[in-house]
């Protein structure tokens, strides 16, 4: 299963935010965040920090892809 994380990626640059602010305020790795940046699964704790940062739900930041 492969996973897209495009939508969180635009939601950053609409917020004028970069992925080192959004490690720092959600207190997720560098490695996690490299995992997305491959299309990787990440937990649903993960997903959960980032929404509550960004105020968002799931779904505003990560599309399941059909192979």
């Amino acid at each position: 299963m492969e996973f897209s994380y495009n939508k969180l990626w635009k939601l950053l640059i609409d917020k004028n935010m970069m992925k080192k602010d959004l490690m720092e305020i959600t207190n997720i790795t560098s490695s996690t965040i490299a995992k997305m940046g491959k299309n990787k699964a990440v937990s649903m704790e993960v997903l959960g920090k980032i929404c509550l940062a960004l105020n968002c739900n799931i779904g505003d930041i990560v599309d399941v892809i059909k192979k």
